[in-house]
């Protein structure tokens, strides 16, 4: 297994707005009006194996929205299998308030250690990603362990003016990994998407202010916070797989 390390963290903000569901298509058409689809990845799915504590620290600062955050997870996409070896990226996510930055590691995985099957082993051993992570700066107190893994498809856009970035993310689903602590579904699909602008700064470009169009707000949405509280409170939870605010019965499944 080798790997190939960047561990610069580039500050960027990030704003999300969340799409009922049947509204992915209608974003896009309304982003293409004023963005160009990325030329290098205009399109693709991604999947993440999220990582936590026992005690699920990461969510539950997340679900509690703390000030300063972390997350841990393995990322590959669609095109990761490339024959002998899969690329997969180790990430650590910091948030703090309303800016965050990403430290990246890249591996590369015999593509069967990539089935669902196989996740609850890690995809990269125990030793290289506790290494990775310290490289980085993230000393967790407590063991990590693989929790959900979470799929979902992305459209990658560039505002034209700007040239700030923006994600469409549709189709989310997630499966629970650690199915010790699950009392809901292990298989989730959740409703809606989600639009991700990505810049130097919290005021949205003047182009893309044509978002309201979709009229939806900006939101703390977090895919994994949102995914694994589906799995651990869906059976008993009034909303179970939507976010806070959004009722099913005012929306369509």
């Amino acid at each position: 297994m080798d790997s190939g390390l960047d561990t610069t963290a580039a500050v960027r903000v990030e704003r999300k707005f969340y799409l009922p569901p049947g509204r992915a298509d209608l974003a896009y058409a309304v982003l293409r009006q004023v963005c160009r689809n990325d030329p290098d990845y205009p399109e693709g799915r991604v999947t993440s194996l999220y990582f936590d504590t026992p005690d699920l620290d990461s969510y539950s600062d997340s679900a509690s929205g703390e000030w300063e955050r972390h997350k841990v997870r393995l990322r590959w996409y669609d095109d990761a299998d490339d024959g002998a070896a899969a690329a997969v990226f180790l990430e650590r996510k910091t948030r703090r308030g309303l800016s965050s930055a990403k430290q990246r590691l890249m591996f590369r995985v015999a593509p069967e250690r990539l089935r669902l099957g196989r996740l609850s082993k890690g995809v990269v051993d125990r030793r290289s990603l506790v290494d990775a992570l310290a490289e980085m700066g993230h000393h967790a107190g407590a063991r990590l362990r693989p929790i959900v893994a979470v799929s979902y498809r992305r459209r990658r856009l560039v505002d034209m003016l700007s040239g700030v970035r923006v994600s469409l993310d549709s189709e989310i689903a997630s499966t629970l990994v650690a199915r010790d602590i699950g009392v809901g579904s292990f298989d989730v699909r959740l409703p809606g998407g989600v639009v991700e602008v990505k810049g130097p700064d919290v005021e949205l470009p003047a182009s893309l202010r044509r978002l309201r169009l979709l009229e939806t707000g900006w939101s703390r949405y977090s895919k994994y916070c949102q995914c694994l509280g589906a799995h651990l409170f869906e059976a008993e939870a009034v909303g179970g797989r939507w976010p806070s605010g959004v009722w099913p019965d005012t929306q369509e499944a």
